[in-house]
């Protein structure tokens, strides 16, 4: 039995306003590709298909298309994240044809997709995204509510899918996939994941999922492997795009699952890769010449550390990189001393000014600056008299 899992698409997210469309696009027609060629028996979606509760209409007919295709090449398994609604994302999943299974509602998480193969079944429980302020009424096993907590209302809807595998259990256990979307300890964030702290803890231990043969984690944009108890393989198959700079390091992939022989292989297949991410740091003669000059085709966060502001910084930088998101100027040198105190009218309005550029620059206006801050200081008094 051989599954593709994937994640964390965010169909119709953009990066520092541009639109990603097209590059999520190249990188689902790579997964139709790799399905094809890998002769893929499911393809597993752990969540945040969407990037957000109520998606553009380009990113839902992406969405269609793109499960059509894989649906006349393999069976697909589609679980909500905390990104998506989970009511709109499985609008119509009872009419949806049998290789394209939904798993969006808690009342339906142990409900297997199976998957017969010469071995026996392979059990696909599709965990959609918890919220504790709800699952932990829908899961309670008794009149009280769980507690308020991802542990306590992941650990119950674990209990279910043990359950049901054991139901199912014969002469021999079947082989049980989890699809969840959670934050499990040890895991590692990035900047691009969506807090979803309750009660200021927003972890599951990996223990949780014991029982599973392998558990296709969504929600950690980076690729990673989580240690699991009792020969449970986990695994966050990450984020096909990078979706913030604290990700430019990331290999972004796609996650080869084979079970066979009791055995879990996993292997990592590269995603496509748009346009890579870099940070680039240095004076503006620095970025305008060799500096820069390795990073032009990148999207760029430039940082511009002359001592002064340089004049028409952002179009000189736009200039020098085409594909710059970020342009910032940060001062480099001697620290000027600032002390934070309360401004009352006693305070000389030319003084405050000053010391305010100083705080956000790292140097004192020049005289030319500071003729600049007088006259506009005497412009808006001699109004303020006049009116």
């Amino acid at each position: 039995m051989r599954l593709l899992h994937t994640s964390d698409w965010h169909l119709g997210r953009t990066l520092h306003g541009v639109d990603l469309l097209d590059h999520q696009a190249a990188y689902l027609e790579h997964l139709v590709d790799v399905v094809r060629a890998e002769q893929v028996d499911a393809v597993v979606v752990a969540g945040d298909v969407y990037d957000r509760a109520i998606p553009p209409v380009e990113a839902v007919t992406l969405l269609s298309e793109t499960l059509a295709r894989l649906a006349e090449h393999t069976t697909v398994v589609v679980t909500s994240g905390n990104h998506d609604s989970a009511t709109r994302l499985g609008f119509g999943s009872s009419l949806m044809r049998d290789r394209v299974r939904l798993r969006t509602r808690v009342a339906g998480l142990a409900e297997p997709v199976v998957l017969p193969d010469d071995e026996g079944d392979v059990l696909v429980y599709g965990i959609p995204y918890l919220d504790p302020d709800f699952a932990r009424v829908e899961l309670a096993e008794g009149p009280q509510p769980l507690v308020r907590s991802h542990e306590a209302v992941a650990a119950a809807a674990m209990r279910r899918v043990r359950a049901d595998v054991a139901a199912r259990s014969g002469s021999a256990r079947p082989r049980s996939v989890v699809a969840a979307h959670a934050f499990v300890i040890g895991g590692a964030p990035t900047d691009s994941e969506r807090d979803i702290r309750v009660g200021g803890v927003d972890q599951v231990p990996a223990g949780v999922f014991t029982g599973a043969d392998y558990v296709a984690l969504g929600h950690l944009h980076g690729p990673q492997k989580v240690t699991g108890a009792d020969g449970t393989v986990l695994r966050y198959s990450g984020s096909p795009l990078a979706y913030s700079f604290s990700e430019q390091h990331h290999a972004k992939s796609t996650v080869l699952v084979d079970l066979s022989g009791g055995q879990v292989r996993t292997s990592l297949v590269d995603a496509p890769v748009p346009r890579r991410l870099a940070d680039v740091t240095g004076t503006l003669e620095d970025l305008l010449g060799a500096t820069g000059e390795p990073h032009r085709d990148a999207w760029v966060r430039v940082t511009v550390t002359d001592a002064h502001r340089p004049d028409d910084l952002y179009r000189r930088v736009k200039q020098r990189f085409a594909h710059a998101l970020v342009v910032q100027h940060r001062a480099v040198g001697p620290a000027v001393a600032s002390h934070a105190a309360v401004v009352t009218a006693a305070h000389d309005p030319l003084d405050v000014a000053a010391d305010f550029l100083a705080h956000v620059t790292g140097c004192r206006p020049t005289s030319a600056e500071a003729d600049v801050l007088r006259r506009a200081y005497e412009d808006v008094t001699a109004m303020e008299r006049s009116a």
